[in-house]
Parts: structure tokens; sequence; C-alpha cells
């Protein structure tokens, strides 16, 4: 079972213990109090993905300011929420749409790109590609 899947289990479990220890410790008030932090919590998860993505929707897909800055910053695990806010870009999509592994590229000015592929939405490999002279000069 991937880490995802996993996810989708512990975090209503633990949702469920922080209320459960709540209502034993403080009854009504302490269930409210809990709530009120599991909305926050959600809360700023939500905001924090309407600002990654808002300030991709301004950029073109697949675009990058530096491939090889990039490559530097990437790190196995990352979320592609992540890399999308260090792109500030959505990517150009490689793979088929709900393939696994989903593959995006990013590209920047001089040809040079990374390829990233997700699995469950975590980056688990990503190649840097530097054009060669010798194709800039043909171009």
């Amino acid at each position: 079972m991937g880490r995802m899947n996993l996810s989708k289990i512990f975090i209503p479990l633990g949702v469920v213990a922080l209320m459960a220890a709540a209502w034993f410790q403080y009854q009504w008030p302490g269930v409210a109090m809990a709530g009120g932090a599991v909305v926050m919590w959600m809360l700023l998860h939500f905001t924090r993905m309407v600002t990654v993505l808002s300030r991709a929707a301004n950029r073109p897909v697949g675009h990058v300011a530096s491939a090889v800055m990039l490559n530097a910053k990437l790190k196995k695990g990352h979320a592609l929420m992540h890399v999308i806010a260090l792109t500030r870009a959505l990517g150009q999509r490689l793979s088929q749409p709900d393939a696994q592994p989903e593959v995006f590229r990013w590209t920047d000015e001089g040809q040079s790109h990374v390829t990233c592929h997700f699995a469950d939405g975590k980056l688990v490999k990503w190649a840097l590609l530097r054009p060669t002279e010798e194709s800039q000069e043909a171009s």
C-alpha cells in the first residue's frame, strides 16, 4: 500500500482520535476547539494550493526560468504541488491522463528541460537534458 493510500486512512483516523481525546479531556468545549483546529489546518492547505495554482495559471504550461536550477532543487519524494510551487508553472504532461507514473516536463528558454516522474503524486525520478552545441547552432 502506497503512502498516499495510507494518508487517506490515517488522517481521518487521526482526526477522530483528536476529537475523542478532546471529548474525554474537555467535553464539548474541547470538541469545539479541536474541530476549529482541524478546520484551520484544512483551510491552510486549501489556501496554499489555491495560491500555488493561481501563480501557475499566469505562466505558460511547461515553462521554467532555469531547468538547471530546478534540477538542483528537486528531491525524491517531493509532491507534485511542491514542484509546481518551485517552477511557478504547470508541467507539460507527457503521460496519459490517470496513468502511473505521471510524467511532466518543464523547459527553459535555452531548450534545456527537466522531465519528472511522479508515482502517487510523489517525485520518484527526474532527468535534466541540455541541448548540445550542434543542435543549438542548427536552429
